[in-house]
């Protein structure tokens, strides 16, 4: 990250790959998709926080509807205290499973820009 930069690295966290290429596919905007591949031992936060500078990105978070997910947004709630939350309505229970209009709304909601036609 260049800290000549005005705006903050924009990061969006997911559990997994499939995740990632559901949320890619309807993003339009330069925002960097992590995954976690699941919840993250000590080690592997630290460094995904270094790796990223986390903690001084706009860092969002967004993960599936079951226990894994929630355990995961706890410990990212935890060590990254600004994060902002993007939820998927529980009926869906994971993110790539959530239609895309539903994922685009939700995506939308925290200033992120999408492709429109995902809004439809």
């Amino acid at each position: 990250m260049n800290n000549d930069s005005i705006a903050l690295e924009r990061v969006l966290i997911v559990e997994g790959l499939t995740d990632k290429k559901q949320i890619k596919k309807i993003v339009n905007d330069s925002i960097t998709i992590i995954c976690t591949n699941g919840t993250l031992g000590v080690e592997k936060m630290e460094q995904l926080i270094n790796d990223y500078e986390l903690d001084h990105c706009d860092v969002f978070i967004l993960v599936d509807e079951d226990e894994a997910g929630h355990k995961l947004r706890k410990q990212l709630s935890i060590e990254l205290p600004h994060a902002k939350h993007i939820y998927i309505d529980r009926t869906f229970r994971e993110v790539a499973a959530t239609p895309e209009v539903e994922l685009a709304t939700a995506l939308v909601s925290k200033h992120i820009k999408v492709n429109p036609i995902y809004l439809i």
